[in-house]
């Protein structure tokens, strides 16, 4: 069913100001294609009736892949030039025929691309160079807005927005259709980019909302509490936990967190560096007084707490001497080793491990 102009007319001054065609479609009941299709056709991005896709004869097939993938030094859009198609056309013929496995690719004679050579471009028409000069116009000022106006490296490292920006800073005398495939942006990620800075921000009472919360909480609570307090306003502003914290993030809400204490440890760290392991997980004796083992283990009872400090022979695995205490001190370990030192005979020098 053909639209009245004049409801086109409406629905295209409501896309100008910046909403979206799905905005538009709810609002003037339109399909949401159709509207974005009017913009095109009014752009001049899209022909108001297609006509029928033109099959190129075979030689000129052969003669575009051979001169662009053959290796003689020519561009895809010179090529497209030279052949009178265009380069997204010579690309498809790619795909299709070589990478499809239905043609190699062709071999050209060199005396069939002499007149093709840059230069035999003296030999093209007014119009054929005056339409190669102009591609090449725009290829360069692409380039320059992508240095001078946006300060990066190459066309492939930037954002949709910063595409639209290169586009939407050129000269009057190149049209969008033709700007939009040197920078590889569709007209949809165009327009959409476009309308961005006049978008409103579908979260600003919110926003305003999370400020004021924040500021009564004096910087002390977090997400979930502003999204309460969200919540119980008079005007209430319902959104998700994810949102309030992302929009806290964004507009720089910060909690900030005391640190927490460390618990007390009644250990303070080595004093000194840990000997060498001499028993190597060797815990046999040839015999007494060889190699001793030592370490406290802690014992609950009724009374309390007690610490056990024994030392035990690795010969036969009886205790030499032990201490019991109700602290794992120094003392404690001390007065174990005098004990068992006090056992030994002259000459005898046990080797005592402990964890």
């Amino acid at each position: 069913m053909p639209y009245p102009q004049e409801l086109v007319n409406e629905v295209l001054e409501y896309l100008d100001s910046g909403h979206s065609v799905r905005e538009a479609e709810r609002r003037f009941g339109v399909g949401c294609e159709s509207a974005a299709r009017w913009r095109r056709l009014r752009d001049g991005i899209l022909r108001a009736s297609r006509p029928h896709p033109v099959k190129y004869p075979q030689d000129t097939v052969r003669l575009a892949l051979g001169l662009a993938y053959g290796g003689h030094g020519f561009g895809l859009d010179e090529v497209a030039v030279m052949v009178g198609v265009s380069a997204p056309t010579i690309s498809n013929w790619k795909s299709w025929y070589v990478e499809g496995g239905h043609m190699d690719i062709p071999e050209i004679d060199p005396g069939e691309t002499k007149h093709l050579s840059p230069d035999g471009r003296a030999r093209m028409t007014d119009e054929e160079l005056e339409e190669y000069i102009h591609k090449l116009e725009l290829k360069a000022a692409v380039l320059e807005g992508t240095v001078k106006v946006l300060k990066a490296e190459g066309i492939d490292d930037l954002s949709n927005d910063e595409k639209a920006a290169i586009v939407y800073a050129l000269p009057a005398s190149f049209a969008v259709t033709e700007a939009l495939p040197e920078v590889g942006l569709s007209s949809s990620s165009y327009y959409y980019c476009k309308a961005k800075p006049g978008r409103p921000d579908r979260h600003g009472r919110a926003r305003a909302a999370i400020r004021e919360e924040f500021a009564l909480a004096r910087g002390k609570r977090g997400y979930r509490y502003i999204r309460q307090r969200l919540r119980e306003r008079e005007d209430p502003i319902v959104v998700s936990g994810k949102t309030v914290r992302r929009l806290m993030a964004e507009e720089g809400r910060r909690v900030s967190y005391a640190k927490k204490r460390r618990s007390y440890s009644y250990y303070a760290g080595g004093i000194s560096a840990a000997p060498d392991n001499l028993v190597a997980r060797d815990f046999r004796a040839e015999a007494p007084n060889e190699k001793w083992l030592t370490d406290v283990t802690r014992f609950s009872i009724p009374a309390g707490k007690v610490y056990l400090s024994p030392v035990i022979d690795c010969f036969d695995g009886m205790p030499v001497a032990w201490s019991i205490g109700e602290s794992p001190n120094a003392e404690l370990a001390n007065s174990m080793l005098e004990e068992a030192c006090g056992q030994l005979a002259d000459g005898e020098h046990p080797v005592c491990h402990s964890d």
